[in-house]
């Protein structure tokens, strides 16, 4: 029930939106994010959803649901059961069909193409272009002046 009143509160509105890899926007400040790292066959998930309070001082803004104002902070306890069923029906279906309904539903809710980014790579190189979507595999695809280029894994701001 706290996931749905999340959703239904912000459905349709263009306060909040998909940051590739992993962040959840809300007015262009991070509200939720996800990790995932590999360890041998298995892949351990952490996710990270600011309910009642957020991170100051960062590189970028960030911003809570009851920093929000718009809905009470959902119940933690609430929120993580409705958090764990959602990503359990997303990892069946992604077991079932593949990546390309999880690819085609997080472009339904990503910024929309053509918002200009910076892609920081791990090795300190920066490439500055435009949201052209994302590849089959669910790679970054970068419009740059040279064409378009597929990231795997960086770092992404907003410009």
């Amino acid at each position: 029930m706290a996931l749905e009143q999340v959703a239904s509160a912000y459905a349709g509105a263009a306060r909040i939106a998909l940051k590739w890899p992993n962040d959840l926007l809300l007015d262009g400040a991070k509200l939720s994010g996800i990790l995932l790292e590999r360890h041998g066959d298995a892949i351990v998930i952490g996710f990270g959803v600011n309910l009642a309070h957020h991170p100051e001082g960062l590189d970028r803004p960030a911003i809570s649901l009851a920093a929000a104002g718009l809905i009470p902070s959902p119940d933690p306890a609430l929120f993580v059961e409705d958090l764990a069923a959602s990503f359990s029906a997303w990892l069946s279906r992604w077991r079932g069909e593949g990546l390309a309904p999880i690819r085609n539903r997080w472009l339904e809710r990503a910024h929309p193409a053509g918002t200009p980014l910076v892609a920081r790579t791990a090795d300190g190189a920066e490439t500055k272009g435009l949201f052209g979507g994302l590849d089959a595999d669910g790679a970054l695809l970068l419009r740059t002046g040279e064409g378009t280029q597929t990231i795997h894994a960086a770092d992404v701001f907003l410009l």
